[in-house]
Parts: C-alpha cells; structure tokens; sequence
C-alpha cells in the first residue's frame, strides 16, 4: 500500500466533518431478479498524514484496525459463506471530523485517516471477490460548508487519485466518479477524465466515487435527459419506464448499479441523499465507529449480517 507521509504539510486550522465518503458474475437487471445473486465484499483503506503532521499519522495508524493481513491471497474469513456475499457495497463514511476532535487534531487529520481507511477497504474488496465499491466521497449540499475545508477535500481528491492511479491501472481497478463535475476544480475535473479513461477497460474491480453528488440531482437530471429525448423524437413519453429511468442515472457505468448492502459509520441513521433510487432494495447496516476506525471486524460483521437477511424484493419466499 502507498503511503502518503510525503504529502505537502496540512493546513491545520481546517475544521470540518467527513464525507471523503461474487463472486459469480452475473448478468444485471431489475432488483427483484437479482435474488438469488451470488454476493462479494469490500475492506477499508486510509491516508497518511502530511510530513508536517507526522504525529497525527502515527495517532491514526495506531489506533486503526490492523488491516495488514489483508496480503495478496488473504482467504475470506471462516465466518463469511462466499456464494453470499454482495456485488456491490455502498458506503457512507461519516465520523471523520469528531474523530480528530476527540484526539485534539485538527479535521485535516480526521480526513487524513478517512482516506487511509479507504485504501484498506479498496484492498480488502479486490481481495474477496467485490465487485463494486461505492463510497460518498462529497455531497452536493457540502458546497456550503467553509472554502477552507472544500479547498482542503478537493486536493485531498486530487493528491488520492494521483498516488494511486498506477495501482489502478496494474491491479486492473475501475475508477468511475458520479455526481455534479462541473463545480469541482478544472484541474480535479481533467484528473478524473483522464483517471475514467485510463481504467476504463478494467474489470476486476470498480470504485466509483460520489463527489458533488446528491440522490435527488441524479434523478433529476435523469428525468431531464429523458425530457430532451422524448422532445428530439427519440422516444415517446408512453415508453418512459423504470427501465429507461434507471439507464440515466449516473450508476449507468456500472454492471451492478444497485447497491446490495451500504453501512453507514458514526452511529447516524440516515442516507443523506445518497443513492436514493438505487438504495430501494439495498440493505442497510449502520454501525457506532467513527469511519477512521472502521476496520475489517466490523466489515466483516456487516457482512455476516447481510449474509443473514432475506431478500424478497417484494416477494413472498415459502
């Protein structure tokens, strides 16, 4: 794993929350004929500190989860059935700012390690046979917060995407980003079209991150494309259907676009506009850690939960 304690200094005054949000292959359609899906899991991964803030990387790495085992080869864990694990995993990774503060750091440090658990759980998710990892990255409704903070989250962005762009590329992962790219930063937005289309033809595994994303601006823009077809004559309104719905969502670049199980950290009980078409069916896991401190036992709970459950799409299983 790469390590970022080469990073530029981190400016400590910023203060602010997180967001730095199969086995079988099978064909993808509607969530009700997914029932039977073969499923797969993600790990954690995180980030580094800056070598200004060297304390704050060894704060972090101590106090995570060890996840180094998670070594090329790893078996999945004894507990976990591997004909029942999800395609795709969703994740809110809330809890970054109240973890710095509860260590007296500054929220630079929190997103730090946020990021760091990142990696893990990319890792974690190549591993076991994941399919798709999709994480919230950064809400839409997050532009209001300080510039310092959305300045310092957009160069986190950046400084991610470059330092693990080879791996990418040699460990055949995906990167797709969904959301708003029009007000991210010019040099943000050409680094994740170049990112895009350097993975594109991968296919182990997909991450696709939510940056300036908002459930209700994916279905709205969804209806608009629509709109505009219906009006250029390439479809009638009588043809509109979930169906045509769904191939405009942004999740469109996936084969797995419905998420089968998101956890959410940092005990919050909520979705916050994330996913809320493709979350219909997904089931849920929210757990009290704070997302630094996410680590590969309580992913591995989530699992063994959702291993538990009974998906009937609406169905009445005898």
């Amino acid at each position: 794993m790469i390590c970022l304690l080469t990073l530029p200094p981190v400016p400590l005054e910023l203060k602010s929350p997180l967001s730095f949000r199969t086995r079988a292959q099978q064909q993808h359609s509607h969530p009700f004929s997914q029932t039977l899906r073969s499923h797969t899991v993600p790990h954690k991964t995180l980030t580094g500190g800056g070598t200004a803030t060297t304390t704050v990387a060894n704060v972090a790495l101590s106090e995570h989860n060890d996840l180094n085992a998670a070594e090329e080869g790893e078996p999945l864990p004894a507990e976990l059935n591997e004909e029942l694990m999800p395609n795709h995993v969703a994740v809110i990774m809330d809890g970054n700012g109240r973890w710095a503060k509860q260590r007296g750091l500054p929220t630079s440090a929190g997103h730090q390690a946020g990021s760091r658990s990142l990696r893990e759980l990319v890792e974690i998710c190549c591993k076991w046979g994941i399919r798709v990892l999709t994480v919230f990255a950064f809400s839409y409704d997050n532009w209001i917060r300080p510039k310092v903070e959305v300045d310092f989250l957009m160069n986190l962005f950046e400084r991610e995407i470059k330092s693990q762009m080879q791996k990418f590329v040699s460990e055949g992962i995906r990167i797709s980003v969904i959301g708003d790219s029009s007000k991210l930063p010019q040099s943000l937005q050409k680094l994740i079209s170049d990112a895009e289309e350097k993975t594109k033809d991968n296919s182990r595994f997909q991450l696709i991150v939510a940056a300036s994303y908002s459930g209700k601006y994916d279905i709205v823009q969804a209806c608009k494309s629509l709109a505009c077809k219906v009006k250029d004559g390439v479809i009638q309104l009588e043809d509109i259907s979930e169906s045509l719905v769904e191939q405009e969502l942004e999740t469109n670049c996936t084969e797995y676009p419905y998420p089968d199980l998101l956890i959410r950290t940092s005990g919050e009980l909520r979705v916050s506009n994330f996913l809320l078409w493709q979350l219909a069916y997904t089931e849920f896991f929210f757990v009290k850690e704070l997302w630094p401190d996410f680590g590969k036992a309580e992913f591995v709970e989530a699992l063994i939960s959702f291993q538990q459950r009974q998906r009937r799409y609406g169905a009445r299983l005898s």
